[in-house]
This record gives structure tokens, C-alpha cells and sequence, in this order.
């Protein structure tokens, strides 16, 4: 077992995360960064963060399409290493980009979200958030033995086909499909949410830079807005595991 996450002493939580063996293995040039922020809530105002964020995302923009970035060229070609189209399906930045080109804003849905979504156009790096109240156990990236479960945000059941990449639990529940495509209904952020696990991924050259300075962000973001004390590690082959 890779771990759990529990409540232990004082209600805290621990949680564990990791990359399984073989996604190292086969995609060793894989960066990650991982926060854990107990104590969120839906009531804060990110209107400036956004815009800031929103402005660095417009001036790489202005000069290059998001599918010419370095950091979506190397998820393109990670998706067509899995065996999928790449402009079938999209990395989550990439398709966060695509979104605030052609209407020059994004969505608001939770000043977490939005604020993630910012720092990953800004970053053209995926951003995952999951409630951790609606995990099983751990969350391990690995390739899916055929038999997890997947909850759409339209409330559908769905089972990812053996060999796709998915953020899985304890209970074989799975909470994104296809890597960094398509998260579940089941943990995504709401109005009721409170802890919460952040991951980062990159594959491009310089991914383990950005994926520091992505991180630091992020944290930084996280304290100013909200009275928490955000844990984070960067993880790689030679340290692939987080855990509080």
C-alpha cells in the first residue's frame, strides 16, 4: 500500500501522493510539484491575482499559439506517445489557453479554481485541484488496469481502459482520465471544500524550473489569500513520493 490519507491528532489530515514506477520509467523527464492546503474556503476575493496572471498568459500569446509553447509541444507529444491524438485531446492547459484566446477570459467557478487556472495559463503547465474529503486512501498517477471507475461532471460512470494514465485512489476510483485531459466530477473543488491537494506536471525542457517557480507561486498565492499553511514538495525519479 502506498499510503493513506487520515485524520489524526487535532483532526489533521495526512495525505500521500506519487507517480507510479512505470510513469517514471517511461516519461523520466517528468517534473511535478504537489501542495497540500488544509483550511480553504470559497469566500475571497481574486479578482487582481487573475488579471495579473491573465496578462502574462495574453503576452506569450500575442507572439505564439498555445500549441507552438514549448511546455504544450512536449504534453502533444506525450499524448501521442500514450496513443492519442493530441488535438483530440488536449492537455488541461492547453485547453484553458485555447479558451482564453479566443474570448480573452476564463470561467469563474471558485476562487481556488479560478486562481489555479490563472497560474496554469500563465505558466501554460497543468494545474490539477482535488477535495480531499472525496479521495480514498492516496492519489497515485499510474496506468489503469481496466476495472476504475470514472465520475463525468455530468454525473456519468465511466471505466478509463487498461494502459490510460489516471489519478487513482484506494477504492479504484478514478480522478482524471487520460493524464492531465479530463478530471472527475466526483473530487472537484465546491462551495463545501476545505482541504485540498494541488499537482503540477511538465515534460518540456525546462520543466523542472518552472514547475519550482509554478509551486512557489502558488504557495505564495495560497498564504496571502487565505489563513493556511500550505505543504508542498517537487517531486522526481530520485524523490517521487509526497507525503505530510
Amino acid at each position: 500500500m502506498i499510503g493513506s490519507l487520515l485524520r489524526g491528532r487535532d483532526d489533521e489530515v495526512t495525505v500521500h501522493f506519487q507517480h507510479s514506477a512505470d510513469i517514471w520509467r517511461d516519461f523520466p523527464e517528468l517534473a511535478a510539484g504537489v501542495i497540500f492546503a488544509p483550511g480553504i474556503t470559497g469566500n475571497v476575493p481574486v479578482d487582481d491575482r487573475l488579471a495579473r496572471f491573465g496578462e502574462i498568459a495574453a503576452k506569450r500569446l500575442a507572439t505564439a499559439s498555445e500549441g507552438e509553447l514549448p511546455e504544450i509541444q512536449a504534453w502533444r507529444r506525450a499524448f501521442s506517445k500514450m496513443g492519442l491524438k493530441p488535438t483530440q485531446y488536449r492537455c488541461a492547459s492547453e485547453s484553458l489557453l485555447r479558451r482564453f484566446r479566443k474570448e480573452g477570459a476564463l470561467p469563474r467557478l471558485h476562487p481556488l479554481i479560478d486562481l489555479c487556472n490563472a497560474v496554469s495559463i500563465a505558466y501554460a503547465i497543468p494545474v490539477a485541484v482535488f477535495d480531499l474529503s472525496r479521495i480514498s486512501g492516496y492519489v497515485e498517477v499510474r496506468y489503469a488496469a481496466g476495472d476504475e471507475t470514472y465520475l463525468t461532471f455530468a454525473g456519468d460512470t465511466e471505466h478509463p481502459p487498461a494502459g490510460e494514465v489516471i489519478f487513482a485512489d484506494a477504492a479504484g476510483r478514478a480522478h482524471a482520465r487520460r493524464w492531465t485531459n479530463r478530471q472527475s466530477g466526483h473530487s472537484a473543488v465546491r462551495d463545501t471544500t476545505t482541504d485540498v491537494l494541488i499537482v503540477a506536471e511538465a515534460l518540456h525542457g525546462s520543466a523542472q524550473d518552472d514547475i519550482e517557480s509554478l509551486t512557489a507561486t502558488l504557495v505564495d498565492e495560497l498564504i496571502a489569500l487565505w489563513p493556511v499553511t500550505p505543504k508542498s514538495a517537487l517531486l522526481r525519479p530520485s524523490a517521487p513520493r509526497f507525503a505530510t
